[in-house]
C-alpha cells in the first residue's frame, strides 16, 4: 500500500513528465521536422551509371533539408549546386551543360563566402572517401520546394549537379569547381 508521501512523490513525477511532454511538443525544432514538401533526385554520371540518390524536404519554417547519398564517385572533395534547368544530358563537349547555370532567382553572386552572394543554388562541399562513397547533408532557406519565387519547381524545373572539385565559395561563376561529373533532375 502506498503511503501519502509515496503518493505525492508519484504525482509529482507524473506532473513533471506531463510538463516535459508539453514543452517538447511546443519546441520549434520538433515543428521544423514537419514536412511541407518533399523532392527526390537520382544522379547519373557521364557514362549513365546511377551514382547517388537525394531526398529533400521543406519544413514549416521554409528551410529545405538535403540528404544525398553517393557511391561510385571519384575520391576527394566535390562541389554540389542546384542548377536552373531540370535536364541532365551527359552528351556533348560539356557534360550536363543542359542543366544550365546555378539556380539564382534573386540575382546574387556565387559563393557562400561572397558578401554579394550567395546564389540560391550554392551549397557546402562534401567529401567522397575511398570506395567512392560520400554523403552531403545541408540546409538552406535560399530555395524552396513548395510554390513561390524561389521554388526549384519553376517553369523549367531544377537539377542538382556534382562537380569534379571543391568550390572555393567565392570565385565567379562557379567557384572553380571543375567539370560536371554527375547530375540528378529534381522530381516530386
Amino acid at each position: 500500500m502506498f503511503s501519502r508521501r509515496n503518493t505525492l512523490q508519484f504525482m509529482s513525477r507524473a506532473a513533471f513528465v506531463v510538463v516535459a511532454i508539453a514543452v517538447a511538443a511546443c519546441n520549434p525544432s520538433s515543428v521544423a521536422t514537419e514536412r511541407t514538401g518533399v523532392a527526390y533526385a537520382t544522379f547519373s554520371d557521364v557514362q549513365g551509371r546511377e551514382v547517388a540518390a537525394a531526398e529533400l524536404w521543406q519544413d514549416r519554417n521554409n528551410v529545405v533539408h538535403a540528404d544525398i547519398q553517393f557511391h561510385s564517385l571519384p575520391e576527394g572533395t566535390h562541389a554540389i549546386h542546384f542548377h536552373a534547368v531540370a535536364q541532365c544530358d551527359p552528351s556533348g563537349a560539356t557534360p550536363f551543360a543542359s542543366a544550365g547555370a546555378h539556380y539564382n532567382p534573386l540575382g546574387r553572386q556565387h559563393g557562400l563566402d561572397n558578401p554579394a552572394g550567395p546564389h540560391g543554388g550554392d551549397a557546402p562541399n562534401f567529401a567522397v572517401i575511398s570506395g567512392g562513397n560520400g554523403r552531403a547533408t545541408f540546409n538552406t532557406d535560399r530555395v524552396s520546394i513548395t510554390a513561390g519565387s524561389t521554388s526549384l519547381f519553376d517553369a523549367d524545373g531544377s537539377s542538382i549537379v556534382v562537380h569534379a572539385a571543391g568550390d572555393d565559395q567565392i570565385s565567379q561563376p562557379a567557384g572553380n569547381s571543375g567539370g560536371r561529373i554527375a547530375c540528378g533532375v529534381l522530381r516530386r
